[in-house]
């Protein structure tokens, strides 16, 4: 009996420890599935869930074509005078989400 205890609490906090929180996961993610994750957190309700652009706001699909890192950073830090607000993503969630944007091509 005792061996049958201590077999299914092994095997619980085994299975505890193997799905427990993402916190290495998420510690763990490239600066580009941050940017990504920031972009898609941040821009879709307005770009589009594909980033496809809807209503009056651009596509971002290829956004990286038209505009540089340094330009999508501006956009997104000082907004545009044609909609965008400014400030919706700062600091360095800012510039994870300019560097993935600017891959967009």
């Amino acid at each position: 009996m005792k061996k049958l205890l201590l077999t299914a609490a092994f095997g619980s906090a085994l299975f505890l420890v193997a799905c427990g929180g993402n916190e290495k996961e998420d510690s763990s993610a490239t600066p580009q599935a941050e940017g990504e994750k920031i972009v898609m957190q941040s821009c879709a309700s307005c770009h589009g869930g594909q980033l496809q652009g809807m209503r009056n706001t651009p596509s971002l699909n290829d956004v990286g074509a038209r505009l540089s890192e340094e330009e999508i950073l501006n956009v997104i830090l000082n907004g545009t005078s044609n909609g965008m607000p400014p400030g919706l993503i700062k600091g360095e969630e800012a510039e994870k989400a300019a560097a993935w944007l600017a891959e967009q091509k």
